[in-house]
């Protein structure tokens, strides 16, 4: 038996609304900035290598393979948009749709939006200054505060997360009310924990960036010549909801192949489906990408906030149970 969806859209008429002018300050924002907006594509021949993110897959009869060939709605337009900085497009930003397995809840929808851009001659830290003007124009939150990684665990929890075992990271989450049956997980797992469980909740109103955070959380951010090596990338809360993902973007190619076979390994250790990892975009660094820093920002939660919803079908036109 079928189960009749609810035609109606998902948010109220008047958070669509505000959707839309959003929209339209965001594209004023950057032209004002002669950053350029461009159009990458949906699927791809890869996807994403990332352990903690499932790619959606679609078989694909053509391109003379007659076996078909797969391919996957991509989780980030980055590899792409880093294809167009090494053909030399300057700066750029794009609005986009981006889609993660699995992904739903209060501020999860499998489909959503992206606000990305890329920045050459900025690092890290000029990106979020960037980020905090833009934001600030469209949540009116005043100056971001602005921490260390290593810093905010030191100040909440009295931790090194550059130095913290098993026995401490679970010490410390029971200590908090969180019990957890992990019995085996690599340091960043505990450090995840501890952040989402104790940390976020705790960062109170109004903007933050984390920022420097340890190396074997670098993703595709540089690493600092500093002892310890620190992973040049920042999030950004607001009102303690993480919006935003920058990073000092990693160029080395061989880096970058390292990486992803990296995650590939993680992936095949946890019985994970084994996907193609982006040659073209190793193609595009080893040609040659421009010093810069990008950033993706979670546009479905900057409206959240911005309409005071408290789940993302409020102001999608459509949620997942909807479509």
């Amino acid at each position: 038996m079928t189960t009749q969806r609810d035609w109606r859209p998902s948010a109220p008429l008047e958070n669509l609304k505000k959707r839309a002018r959003i929209l339209a300050e965001i594209r004023a924002f950057f032209s004002a900035r002669d950053v350029m907006e461009v159009e990458t594509p949906l699927l791809c021949a890869a996807a994403a290598t990332d352990p903690h993110l499932d790619s959606f897959s679609s078989r694909y009869p053509g391109l003379h393979a007659p076996e078909g060939r797969d391919y996957y709605l991509q989780t980030s337009p980055e590899f792409a948009m880093k294809r167009l900085l090494a053909a030399g497009s300057g700066p750029i930003y794009q609005i986009c749709k981006a889609f993660r397995n699995g992904e739903a809840g209060r501020r999860h929808n499998p489909e959503f939006t992206l606000l990305e851009w890329y920045r050459p001659g900025f690092d890290h830290y000029a990106l979020m200054d960037e980020v905090e003007t833009l934001v600030d124009a469209l949540l009116a939150t005043g100056p971001a505060r602005r921490v260390s990684y290593r810093e905010l665990f030191f100040g909440q929890v009295g931790l090194d997360p550059f130095n913290l075992g098993a026995d401490k990271a679970r010490a410390c989450l029971r200590a908090h009310g969180v019990h957890v049956t992990l019995n085996e997980a690599a340091p960043d797992d505990w450090l995840s924990l501890i952040l989402t469980h104790i940390i976020e909740p705790r960062l109170g109103p109004g903007a933050v960036f984390v920022h420097d955070f340890p190396a074997s959380q670098a993703m595709l951010a540089r690493l600092s010549p500093e002892d310890p090596p620190l992973a040049q990338r920042f999030e950004l809360y607001v009102d303690g909801i993480e919006l935003a993902n920058g990073f000092h973007e990693l160029a080395d190619a061989d880096e970058q192949r390292r990486r992803f076979e990296q995650d590939l390994q993680q992936r095949r250790r946890r019985g994970l489906a084994d996907v193609p990892l982006d040659e073209a975009l190793i193609a595009a660094l080893r040609h040659g990408i421009p010093d810069c820093a990008g950033v993706a920002l979670g546009l479905d939660r900057l409206l959240m906030l911005a309409a005071g919803a408290d789940s993302i079908a409020e102001i999608l036109s459509f949620s997942i149970e909807r479509c």
